[in-house]
């Protein structure tokens, strides 16, 4: 007869009929079976589970079916012994209701053949099984898989055996759960990320290339999403007659979903401008667009401006955008507009300003992420340091961000930080 088991979890209250080294086998084995309850690598659990038990009871074979649900049928996970047997090679299913598990998984209860032999059920496998018993795996009512163990002697499991393996049973159903989910969870998760890297890499190829040759002026952008990807985008379009469309925008939220609705309105915005509209007109029509097809309580700010560098000025419409910047020489100016609301909330006209740039002088496009990135205090980057910044000579649109992310330094970017500058 097979020895008394080392590796299982106890039943509810411990049966009558044990005796003392029965009791002391099982505190062990209570023991033991916490420690798979720990273990979420699905493999590594269930080949633990079918090797202890097949070890503890002398069997020759000890097998984990698990179930799947949507193809009706339940497929090997682990084996122990049967090494030879093709029932028992990787991948290996049984339809529901077909063989003991086949039957266990159909009925939702242990069967347990003393004598395979003279069972109606029981697949041969080995010419040395004897007698055999499978243990539906539950959780909650829900069908997990299929627990099996066979031996070489007739009767080979007696009544007290049986009820630690239905016990086991109970514990494993639930570590098999857990492993499973979190596999299932691990595999969102990979899947997720990789989705993430290839909208990233998409969402990369939509911002510009390289900055733009403009006859006197320089012209340079730079954009960081504080995810994967963002809802911010800036953009220079070349344009009629040496002029180019600069555009710098914001939609709201973040993540996948202002992607997708950035990339939806730089694709608008751009058959605007070969339309040769002027920017007020450019984004009175990508508005009507956008209340059409945006979501409800989604929008864009945007400030979007043609550059003359014949006439050396610069021609903008503003939807709801922090207000440009304008140095030249040492006077600091924030420039307005009249009228203009964030795209994709409701109607509304957008009226234009013309600026002139001097020799020397320097325009700023940037989005909130700037201006409203916090240090560890609470204090927000602001107007004030922005204009501090670029009173520098040196000042580029790579030294501002790299200031922002120096003054977060501990709390980090909350918001999509981007930034346009137009030096004359």
């Amino acid at each position: 007869m097979a020895a008394s088991p080392n590796f299982t979890a106890p039943p509810p209250s411990i049966p009558r009929d044990l005796n003392l080294d029965q009791v002391e086998d099982l505190l062990k084995v209570q023991k033991a079976a916490q420690k798979i309850s720990s273990i979420l690598d699905l493999d590594q659990l269930v080949d633990k589970v079918v090797n202890e038990i097949a070890r503890s009871f002398g069997c020759v074979d000890s097998d984990i079916y698990l179930h799947n649900e949507e193809r009706g049928e339940l497929s090997l996970a682990c084996a122990h012994g049967c090494a030879g047997c093709e029932m028992h090679g990787p991948g290996h299913s049984l339809k529901i209701g077909k063989g003991m598990v086949g039957f266990v998984a159909s009925t939702g209860q242990m069967h347990y053949a003393p004598d395979v032999r003279q069972d109606p059920y029981y697949i041969g496998c080995e010419d040395s099984t004897l007698s055999e018993v499978a243990i539906p795996l539950h959780v909650e009512g829900q069908l997990v898989g299929v627990f099996t163990a066979s031996h070489h002697e007739l009767d080979a499991f007696t009544p007290c055996q049986l009820r630690l393996l239905q016990a086991l049973c109970s514990d494993v159903a639930v570590a098999v759960h857990n492993a499973r989910r979190f596999q299932q969870e691990q595999r969102q998760r990979e899947q997720m990320t990789h989705e993430a890297r290839e909208a990233r890499i998409i969402q990369q190829a939509l911002l510009p290339k390289t900055s733009p040759s403009i006859p006197g002026f320089n012209v340079s952008g730079l954009s960081i999403p504080v995810g994967a990807v963002g809802g911010d985008w800036y953009d220079f379009i070349p344009m009629d007659k040496g002029r180019w469309g600069l555009v710098l925008a914001d939609v709201s939220g973040k993540g996948t979903a202002a992607a997708l609705l950035m990339s939806a309105t730089r694709g608008i915005l751009r058959s605007l401008v070969e339309a040769a509209c002027t920017p007020g007109e450019v984004l009175a029509k990508l508005n009507r667009l956008l209340v059409e097809d945006f979501p409800a309580g989604r929008f864009v700010t945007m400030v979007y401006g043609v550059l003359d560098p014949v006439q050396r000025t610069l021609t903008f419409a503003n939807a709801g955008h922090p207000q440009p910047l304008l140095m030249t020489g040492t006077s600091a100016q924030f420039l307005d507009v009249e009228r203009g609301i964030p795209l994709g909330l409701g109607r509304g006209d957008f009226s234009e300003v013309e600026v002139k740039l001097p020799m020397g002088s320097r325009l700023v496009f940037y989005s909130d992420g700037i201006t409203e990135a916090e240090n560890q205090r609470d204090e927000e980057y602001g107007l004030a340091r922005l204009q501090e910044h670029f009173s520098r000579s040196n000042a580029s649109a790579e030294s501002l961000l790299n200031d922002v992310l120096s003054f977060a330094d501990g709390s980090g970017l909350h918001d999509d930080a981007s930034v346009i500058l137009v030096k004359g």
